[in-house]
């Protein structure tokens, strides 16, 4: 059996910081796979908005994509006794990777994905 997921996928939770127009924000990235990501933030963030998302490897590079947003999540949970918490999150839609010089490893990465 044929997994399609076979692109680069990363299950584990990561800082993300967002830039958009109002500001910066930091949020918790989930779900990351070439095509998009999951992202909890405190703030809410328009629907179909451009953002910048960048994250940091565990090496220090980081590495900035532009992202359009695709849908909105806000998750109330708690037991009714006065601890209820609030998660709201957006999940992302990446149209695009910034690259620098050095790290033109990220565009041949998304080409692959395309095919």
């Amino acid at each position: 059996m044929g997994d399609r997921r076979q692109h680069l996928r990363f299950d584990k939770v990561f800082t993300v910081y967002l830039t958009t127009p109002d500001g910066m924000m930091r949020g918790i990235g989930r779900n990351i796979s070439a095509r998009g990501l999951f992202v909890e933030t405190r703030e809410p963030v328009a629907l179909g908005g451009k953002l910048k998302v960048t994250f940091a490897g565990e090496d220090g590079t980081e590495m900035t994509c532009l992202c359009e947003v695709r849908y909105q999540v806000a998750l109330s949970y708690g037991k009714g006794d006065g601890a209820e918490g609030h998660t709201r999150g957006i999940g992302l839609r990446i149209v695009a990777y910034e690259t620098k010089e050095d790290q033109p490893l990220l565009l041949v990465a998304r080409e692959r994905v395309l095919h």
